[in-house]
């Protein structure tokens, strides 16, 4: 697959739990960047996490979408056709070569702690180090495999939208999981093979995930992955409730399935997605938003600084 020109970005849901407003004005942004720049979007369900990925989950991706009234380029086209050849258990062999590159290189060790562990011996949940000295063996035993954490004052470029390229700093990253206990690959690996596959060049996130933006494009560095180096990204403001706190499935966020069973539509979160891009009052739907990203020229083809 030869790597098409224009922006190119994704909806990247996870199945393990009712898409909440979060999730939907994420959605939005994304389709919205993405149509004002003449690009394309990717329906793309992270569903590594097998013990929590239910169908209804799946079917609910669909229906928020269908409720939103955003559509996209590339994906599955419904629950059964995901799981028979989008799933990412279709593409474990990928992700395993990739480990498999990472050992050789000699920047991955052994690690047997558990999350409570790593809890336990650090308050700020920065992984500690503890087993990169042992030279535990990989294969044999209840062992995760962590990557090296970047060497002191290792910093990277950023290509931040609309910003440009910026210097980021990694003292922030530890020695993370790129596979985990059970042998299946860890989400920052399996996140960063994927966008490479489908030619992603063009990243939304919430600010809440600077850190996997960081992790990743570190991994990308260790391999040589120029592509995802070069990849552009823009980290929203979340959606927060009375206490500025972010709403998400974690935090028990009120599901995007109740509104629709309540008769209530999307308006007020094309709201929210113009406010965050600073648009005119009005746009509530994903026609007039659309409108008025492009009447305020906020993105297009040349989306590169």
């Amino acid at each position: 697959m030869t790597n098409p020109s224009g922006l190119r970005t994704r909806i990247a849901p996870t199945p393990s739990g009712l898409l909440h407003p979060g999730n939907g004005l994420s959605f939005i942004l994304t389709w919205g960047l993405a149509r004002a720049a003449g690009g394309r979007v990717l329906l793309r369900i992270d569903d590594l996490d097998k013990a929590r990925t239910r169908e209804a989950y799946v079917a609910d991706i669909f229906e928020t979408l269908e409720w939103l009234g955003l559509d996209y380029d590339e994906g599955p086209t419904g629950v059964e056709d995901f799981f028979r050849s989008w799933s990412q258990h279709t593409r474990m062999e990928e992700y395993h070569s990739y480990l498999s590159k990472l050992k050789g290189q000699g920047t991955l060790f052994a690690c047997t702690c558990s999350r409570r562990q790593v809890r336990e011996m650090a308050s700020d949940g920065q992984y500690p180090g503890t087993c990169s000295g042992k030279g535990l063996p990989f294969e044999g035993g209840q062992t995760a495999w962590r990557v090296a954490a970047p060497a002191p004052g290792q910093s990277i470029t950023l290509a931040l939208w609309p910003e440009g390229p910026s210097e980021q700093h990694l003292e922030t990253i530890d020695a993370f999981v790129v596979r985990q206990k059970n042998g299946a690959p860890a989400y920052q690996l399996a996140s960063l093979v994927d966008d490479l596959r489908f030619h992603i060049n063009f990243v939304v996130r919430g600010e809440d995930l600077w850190g996997s933006t960081l992790s990743q494009h570190y991994l990308a560095g260790l391999l040589g992955l120029r592509a995802f180096q070069e990849a552009w990204f823009w980290h929203h403001p979340l959606i927060t409730d009375e206490q500025g706190h972010k709403l998400s499935k974690s935090k028990g966020a009120g599901s995007l399935r109740a509104w629709r069973e309540a008769g209530s539509g999307p308006a007020a979160l094309y709201r929210q997605a113009a406010r965050v891009l600073g648009l005119e009052a009005g746009a509530d739907t994903p026609s007039s938003f659309l409108e008025a990203i492009r009447a305020a020229k906020i993105i297009g083809p040349e989306w590169k600084k």
